[in-house]
């Protein structure tokens, strides 16, 4: 069987999900561009947003800091290039981070980070948990059904697969990720509540 070109796959039972690119190949180094750019925007995105990582949500990242993280995002944008539909699906899920990043990290900017993290935790808490909930849990799954939708319409092409799949992965991101950082917000606001009171 010949070399499958990118972005159609032969119809073996499905996608070639474990296909590998060959280092230094124009395949490679597309795949490594791509990554490079999403990971990049998220890390730009979240540092316009959060220069002290004060409001990250994802606690590897928060623990790594900005020096490690990004040698990190370097190494892994190395290592997932050679996988074609890891590429395509991790730098969709990055700049789709980096979107959200950027929908709200004006006024996280205006406000400061502290106060930003206070001002949510009290709209969190004057909001009944099960309307937070269910909002987060549409809003996810709704982004989750788009990119469904792409992976399984996909004909079996590794592109519109993988950006599907990095579409799920990002619903999926969100939900985890928004109710451990309104988790977080909320215990936070709890213990300054208790130490003022």
């Amino acid at each position: 069987m010949g070399k499958a070109r990118f972005g159609v796959l032969p119809s073996m039972n499905g996608l070639e999900i474990d296909r590998v690119t060959t280092f230094g190949s124009p395949e490679y180094l597309l795949c490594a561009l791509i990554l490079l750019f999403g990971r990049g925007m998220d890390l730009l995105s979240t540092w316009i947003a959060t220069p002290t990582l004060e409001l990250e949500a994802n606690p590897i990242a928060r623990w790594l800091g900005w020096r490690a993280g990004v040698a990190v995002n370097l190494i892994a944008c190395g290592a997932i290039a050679w996988l074609p539909l890891a590429a395509v699906s991790v730098a969709t899920m990055s700049v789709m981070v980096a979107a959200r990043n950027l929908q709200s990290a004006w006024l996280m900017r205006v406000m400061g980070e502290h106060e930003y993290r206070s001002w949510i935790a009290a709209r969190y808490r004057e909001t009944a948990r099960g309307v937070f909930v269910i909002c987060l849990v549409l809003h996810a799954s709704l982004l989750a059904l788009v990119g469904a939708c792409l992976m399984v319409f996909s004909r079996q092409q590794l592109v519109p697969f993988g950006v599907g799949f990095g579409i799920v992965t990002y619903a999926v991101a969100i939900a985890l990720f928004t109710g451990l950082g309104m988790r977080r917000a909320a215990r936070r606001w709890a213990t300054l509540e208790g130490r003022v009171g």
